[in-house]
């Protein structure tokens, strides 16, 4: 497999799970909020990405969840499920449900936590790419694993047989563009910037798309990548300038929230405009009175909600 072997591109968030205020799985409201995320015109979904809480659910949870996913959106879109784990062993199990529930690929990071050193990462995903009965997304996510993974180390991740794309949440900027133009012939890269670097990317390299998170702008995120395609710029800059407005609000450069957590943040924005956001389960908890506002307020300024 390689980046010809996928069609994966465009806007492709990792949507939150909604919980009740108790913490209970709210099957009912993830079921309208894929319906949601469907028809405002995602390029795909992740479920159990890092916005979903793949680490605060059970593995009946994690199955069910991908269950209803695949019951709903298997075959209309790309489908790619998180499948995070500390142990090789894990995240094959975890892909075999994923392959069962009908998704088309998996997203992966190192084992969090543990800080493993490069020859173990590699020995991680080489096993994992053995076993695999789908193709692979490396995540380099650096704020939930305390590892950037160096180009060297990507390289040799890129050629292994069942990864077909990387996912490069770094921080640096510079560095993205590195890992960019040394493996983008090899393995699709996402984590285009929705600005004016982004749209050279697309328009000058033909670059993938990105896979974001939480999609509160609905529809707008797919539409940077499609008025970019369609040669629509000035609508490109338009909608790159609102989603940059969120992000320069409510995080911080190396992704992680001003105010709260990102899954807290996302998932009140979803409630204000009257989506099944639901709350965080614990350790992760709802926004305080300040973030509320803060999120209003964001919203209000994009004409997302009226005061």
């Amino acid at each position: 497999m390689d980046r010809n072997s996928i069609d994966w591109r465009g806007y492709i968030p990792a949507i939150t799970t909604p919980f009740t205020k108790d913490g209970v799985f709210d099957e009912e409201a993830t079921a309208r909020l894929h319906r949601w995320v469907y028809e405002q015109g995602m390029h795909g979904i992740i479920i159990l990405g890092t916005q979903g809480e793949w680490f605060t659910l059970t593995k009946q949870e994690k199955e069910r969840l991908l269950a209803l996913a695949g019951e709903q959106l298997s075959g209309k879109l790309t489908l790619i499920a998180g499948c995070n784990s500390f142990t090789a062993r894990e995240a094959i199990d975890n892909i075999a449900s994923a392959a069962a529930s009908g998704f088309d690929g998996v997203l992966l990071t190192p084992p969090p936590y543990i800080v493993p050193t490069e020859a173990e990462i590699l020995a991680f995903y080489t096993e994992v790419s053995e076993a695999s009965t789908l193709p692979v997304c490396i995540y380099n996510w650096p704020p939930g694993t305390n590892i950037d993974m160096s180009l060297p180390l990507l390289s040799k991740l890129a050629a292994l047989e069942k990864v077909v794309a990387i996912k490069n949440s770094t921080s640096d900027p510079a560095y993205f563009l590195q890992v960019f133009h040394a493996l983008k012939d090899r393995v699709r890269i996402f984590g285009v910037p929705m600005n004016e670097l982004g749209i050279t990317l697309v328009q000058e390299h033909q670059a993938d798309g990105t896979m974001g998170a939480g999609a509160v702008l609905g529809r707008e995120h797919p539409d940077f990548f499609n008025a970019i395609w369609k040669g629509d710029i000035d609508r490109a800059r338009i909608i790159g300038e609102r989603n940059e407005t969120l992000m320069r609000a409510w995080f911080k450069p190396d992704y992680t929230g001003k105010f709260g957590s990102a899954q807290a943040i996302f998932k009140e924005a979803l409630n204000q405009q009257g989506l099944p956001g639901g709350y965080p389960r614990r350790p992760i908890l709802p926004l305080d009175e300040e973030g509320i506002h803060n999120v209003r307020a964001t919203l209000t300024e994009l004409g997302k909600i009226q005061e």
